[in-house]
């Protein structure tokens, strides 16, 4: 699920009649049981590549795929700039904050730090 950082773009999105909303839904009405969030144009928010804006997303859209039916800690999330490239195949230098994601699944914990690395 690919979900717009930027501001206002997010708001939009998770909003009563907003599309990231209605995707998610979508996903799991269709039996899609797991997951990726990439929170894309990280570097357009303001300041580019905020940590503040990631944690504020992550605990949106956690609360929103919660609702939907899906586990948050089984949901990786990734900070992303499609533009760029950036956390796509390699770990970026532009967000030293990021640690990376975990997942928790009946198999186990897994980590990583890129969107590739999710898949």
């Amino acid at each position: 699920l690919i979900i717009a950082s930027g501001t206002g773009e997010f708001e939009a999105g998770i909003s009563k009649d907003g599309q990231t909303r209605e995707h998610a839904l979508l996903a799991f009405t269709l039996g899609v049981k797991q997951l990726i969030i990439a929170m894309n144009k990280m570097d357009t928010t303001s300041p580019p590549w905020s940590s503040d804006r990631y944690e504020e997303i992550k605990k949106e859209a956690s609360s929103f795929i919660k609702k939907v039916g899906y586990n948050p800690k089984a949901v990786p999330f990734v900070p992303i700039s499609g533009f760029n490239g950036d956390n796509m195949i390699e770990a970026s230098s532009n967000c030293p904050w990021y640690k990376g994601w975990d997942k928790e699944t009946k198999a186990g914990k897994s980590t990583g730090k890129t969107l590739l690395e999710a898949i």
